[in-house]
């Protein structure tokens, strides 16, 4: 079993660049098959999940090159194959394919998908939109079979922003007979990525970063070539350790209005930072204030950085209250944080993160793959060393972590244990 063994109280200082955005690169993979010519998909990280697609992709019947953080998909000989359970199992995302494959087939089989077991993560809102659009849904166990011989745009008014429905609908939509609203649409940069390529692929999609978008479906799609956007939770993890432990730490590649919430709450936590337009500079930050967060759907607190946000809540004075919206379970770094010597009270959603708390470094678990970066982070900061165990989670999500780290001055790496 592959553990991440850190040293910590390390000062971290040099560059980071950020890696493609994950949460885009997992649905313009699907999005690639929504035609029959190559789509090149650049600055795409290297991570378990994007690989888990690829396979994906494969089984379709899909051709993938990639080297250099450039991803070409020629889909010209995919066949609407059953995506196995296993695959299917393997990441969240799998379940973009049910748009990207009902959209240019009109049928899909594929098994209920996989990822963090950080809450209740049903696909109800994608399969009512799928079926409001004329499609027939069966399910059988896991197994899902939905036909839409006559895919139809429709007025969707989706009760919670979602981002995955959000796109999913995009996919089904783009190729869709007539036109398709999403009310109350997910905002988040992501969504523009994918309407971005959809568009440049011949589509017409409006109102990407809005509550609102209009699909008008067309005939058919060509291939394009568009650029990963950077990765935010990626970014802002990265920030939280410079604002830890950093000594004019430089984080390369980031979108700072993608970033507006949490460099918000290091303004009130009292961080110092230099922000410019692509990059940001932080240094170990003293005498931190306890504040409130709490996590909503873009442009608000976003949850991907909830649990990193945790450890810095540790090492402000006073009692920080934090408060989870979208994920009810995401609480597995609390008992592990608590192991290392943090204070904090939890309930349900809600936690009180009483500081500062030196923390020491212990066996710790990755419960999930955020929760996962939240133990690093500790694990930096902590007196001795820090061991994590079900890494996997991590991986899924920062591609080449270790190495990053190590190379500012962090004294991590990965065995087999």
């Amino acid at each position: 079993m592959k553990k991440i063994i850190i040293n910590g109280k390390n000062k971290l200082t040099g560059e980071i660049n950020i890696s493609g955005a994950k949460n885009s690169v997992v649905a313009l993979i699907p999005a690639a098959i929504l035609t029959s010519e190559k789509v090149t998909l650049l600055n795409v990280p290297k991570l378990s999940d994007t690989a888990n697609l690829e396979k994906i992709i494969t089984l379709l019947g899909g051709e993938i090159e990639f080297g250099n953080a450039t991803l070409t998909i020629d889909s010209k000989n995919v066949k609407n194959e059953t995506i196995t359970e296993e695959l299917s199992n393997k990441l969240r995302a799998s379940y973009y394919f049910m748009g990207s494959l009902l959209a240019r087939f009109h049928h899909v089989e594929i098994y209920f998908p996989g990822g963090c077991k950080i809450g209740a993560r049903p696909i109800d809102l994608h399969m009512s939109a799928f079926e409001k659009m004329g499609a027939t849904i069966t399910r059988a166990g896991d197994k899902y079979t939905l036909d839409a011989p006559n895919l139809h745009g429709e007025i969707i008014d989706l009760p919670i922003a979602s981002v995955g429905a959000t796109i999913n609908i995009m996919l089904a939509a783009s190729l869709a007979e007539g036109t398709t609203i999403i009310n109350n649409a997910a905002k988040e940069p992501e969504i523009i990525n994918i309407a971005d390529l959809i568009n440049k692929m011949g589509g017409r999609i409006t109102g990407a970063g809005t509550s609102t978008i209009q699909i008008t479906g067309v005939k058919e799609l060509h291939g394009t070539t568009i650029e990963t956007i950077p990765d935010r939770i990626e970014a802002g993890t990265y920030m939280m350790i410079g604002a830890l432990c950093g000594e004019n730490l430089k984080i390369n590649g980031i979108v700072p209005v993608h970033l507006k919430s949490l460099l918000d709450k290091f303004d009130e936590i009292g961080i110092k930072y230099h922000l410019d337009s692509t990059s940001i500079v932080l240094s170990k930050s003293d005498n931190l204030k306890a504040i409130d967060v709490r996590t909503d759907v873009y442009p608000d607190f976003p949850t991907d950085l909830g649990q990193p946000m945790a450890v810095i809540l540790t090492q402000c004075n006073g009692t920080s209250n934090f408060e989870e919206t979208i994920y009810e379970s995401r609480t597995g770094h609390y008992p592990e944080l608590n192991k290392m010597g943090a204070n904090i009270e939890y309930s349900g959603m809600k936690a009180k993160i009483k500081g500062r708390t030196p923390l020491i470094g212990k066996e710790v678990t990755a419960t999930d793959l955020r929760a996962g970066a939240a133990l690093i982070i500790a694990g930096l900061i902590a007196e001795g060393t820090t061991k994590i165990s079900n890494i996997e989670y991590i991986l899924r999500g920062y591609e080449d972590i270790v190495e990053k780290l190590s190379n500012v001055g962090a004294n991590i790496k990965i065995i087999e244990d």
